[in-house]
């Protein structure tokens, strides 16, 4: 059974969208990726318009809610901004929790220029980060067959 993987944020819109994409996009089929918020305000298409320049299409993704997932089991949850954090429920014993507070880039104001830059350097620190996470789990998979391979 392939790792399962849930990124929570307040909203479902930004972050935690992008975090979807790119570990998606990493894993390249190793683990599955999942993504909801504490609350659901939509898919942003600053988000969408950035992660395409970047080639990662999630145009098709929606926001939802935490409760869409509802008794279903996960390896690993990555909350991506503190107010998930704290507004996090409880998870089974065996899931790994992990916790990065990036910078809303919904809530920067100015021109569009500004607004679309500050989405691009929210991007580049989630990419970054997602890059090295599926590196990892690629690794974890990798060690657990092997120490699953009969001698």
């Amino acid at each position: 059974m392939e790792p399962r993987i849930l990124v929570l944020c307040t909203g479902n819109s930004c972050r935690s969208q992008m975090a979807e994409g790119y570990l998606r996009h990493f894993a390249n089929g190793r683990f599955e990726v999942c993504s909801a918020g504490v609350e659901a305000h939509g898919l942003n298409p600053r988000t969408v318009a950035v992660m395409l320049e970047d080639g990662v299409d999630i145009s098709s993704h929606t926001s939802k809610t935490l409760e869409v997932f509802e008794g279903q089991r996960f390896d690993l949850v990555l909350t991506v901004c503190d107010n998930a954090r704290e507004r996090c429920p409880w998870f089974p014993a065996g899931t790994k929790q992990l916790h990065h507070d990036f910078p809303d880039p919904a809530q920067v104001q100015g021109s569009e220029a500004d607004v679309m830059e500050a989405f691009r350097r929210v991007q580049d620190l989630i990419k970054a980060y997602c890059r090295e996470l599926a590196n990892e789990q690629q690794r974890r998979s990798a060690g657990d067959s092997v120490r699953g391979t009969p001698g």
